[in-house]
């Protein structure tokens, strides 16, 4: 095996083919550019259908998965089905427009079952004790990469207006290593890690929990784990697309922010008025007009 070989093993699937792609023979190329194009899910076929798809032989086929580095045709299908599992929109579905799939409808029933699928696996003395752990926390962290990110700012957002000393991390231009040395067993640090996040974010929650501090690490229900974290909250996001659907995520949100509220009690109403305080002081929010509807025409 060639250094170039070595390097193919260590590409994604698509990648693979791309790299390929100017030394391939013009059969190759077509089951190439097929892949490339491809709006489906590629690991449901075999090398038959494949074959067929792209018009070439069946020993075309299995000629080609071995140029991009695999032993057969089955290696490189299980490699494909390992890639639609970690969430690249590329090894997903696609619906054309106005399919049944697609449909509001379709989009309604698998947010439905998401939230069930979600708050199914959750009791009521897990997110209360998360609740208590937020309000009692020296400091709650928030980390997220990629759109979990924005995750991860969404329910800090929500949290900053009842308990203080909270923050999303790292802040522009800053490395986690310089917020590791100051986590210790007073500090709670809430991991966003759905689909694709970076491997950063689990070496960061197992240094947190190394460190005493209490973890709740979110993530879907595809994703592995690889952490050691006090709760663990897979949420579901199957959606007719190649696109999550985020609806549980955002519903666990919102419940967490309201257990906070309650457990937060005198002090977190206070700090709440406060903060409504400030907006008025600093003329930040717009004053509600009541509008007047339209009169009546004579």
């Amino acid at each position: 095996m060639d250094s170039s070989d070595l390097s193919l093993h260590a590409l994604p699937f698509l990648d693979r083919v791309r790299q390929r792609m100017d030394s391939l023979s013009a059969a190759e190329r077509r089951i190439a550019e097929f892949i490339v194009d491809f709006p489906g899910d590629l690991a449901s076929y075999n090398a038959a259908e494949l074959a067929s798809l792209s018009k070439v032989s069946n020993a075309t086929a299995t000629r080609f998965m071995r140029r991009l580095g695999y032993a057969s045709f089955e290696e490189a299908r299980r490699h494909a089905r390992d890639e639609r599992s970690s969430g690249s929109p590329l090894s997903l579905k696609a619906f054309e427009p106005g399919a049944p799939e697609s449909s509001i409808a379709a989009h309604v029933q698998l947010a439905h079952d998401n939230i069930a699928a979600t708050f199914g696996q959750l009791s009521e003395a897990m997110v209360e004790d998360i609740a208590r752990a937020i309000v009692g926390a020296r400091s709650v962290w928030f980390l997220g990469y990629r759109n979990n990110r924005s995750f991860a700012a969404y329910l800090r957002w929500q949290l900053a207006q009842l308990v203080t000393r909270t923050q999303v991390i790292p802040g522009a231009g800053e490395t986690l290593g310089e917020y590791a040395i100051d986590l210790g067993d007073k500090d709670l640090l809430i991991v966003f890690a759905l689909r694709r996040s970076l491997p950063v974010a689990n070496q960061f929650a197992n240094s947190a929990t190394r460190a005493g501090a209490r973890v709740l690490y979110i993530t879907d229900h595809l994703s592995g784990i690889g952490v050691h974290a006090h709760w663990v909250i897979r949420c579901h996001s199957a959606a007719p697309g190649p696109l999550d659907n985020h609806v549980s995520l955002m519903l666990l949100c919102d419940l967490l922010a309201t257990r906070v509220m309650e457990h937060a009690g005198k002090p977190g109403r206070h700090r709440l008025a406060g903060v409504e305080a400030a907006h008025d002081a600093l003329s930040e929010m717009p004053t509600q007009r009541t509008v007047k509807p339209p009169r009546a025409p004579k």
